[in-house]
């Protein structure tokens, strides 16, 4: 599935420049990605799509910290957490942005998110929130 991820990143300057669903399932068939991974790729991209759609709003001060629940530590270990508190701390995210990625990490079929998949997951939330990306 991240390796789709990466390809449309890669492919494709916007979210909004690729097909529809089911062009787009089409598409990456003939590139040559496995069913069950288009699939996967495809509604972990819908379910981003509806959290920006949701408009989460970045209605926390600037002083307020992030408390994660069991299942959020259980899933995003230390080093994840720490990634996303750097990335806030050096204004790169807001807390609407570290919420749509714990989100789409917690949406995730996986029991545990590596650092190097949350990074991916990080880029594709920037990248369809038209975010500037340094």
């Amino acid at each position: 599935m991240f390796d789709i991820l990466v390809y449309l990143f890669e492919t494709y300057a916007q979210p909004c420049a690729f097909p529809k669903m089911e062009a787009l399932a089409r598409k990456l068939s003939a590139v040559g990605f496995e069913e069950e991974d288009i699939s996967a790729a495809l509604e972990w991209l819908s379910g981003l799509e509806s959290l920006g759609e949701r408009g989460l709003h970045d209605g926390f001060g600037a002083a307020a910290q992030r408390v994660y629940c069991a299942v959020e530590t259980a899933k995003l270990p230390v080093e994840c957490r720490s990634f996303l508190y750097f990335l806030e701390n050096a204004g790169a995210i807001n807390s609407m942005l570290r919420e749509m990625i714990v989100e789409s990490a917690m949406a995730l079929r996986e029991t545990s998110v590596p650092l190097d998949r949350l990074k991916i997951i990080v880029l594709m939330v920037l990248w369809s929130q038209h975010q500037a990306m340094d």
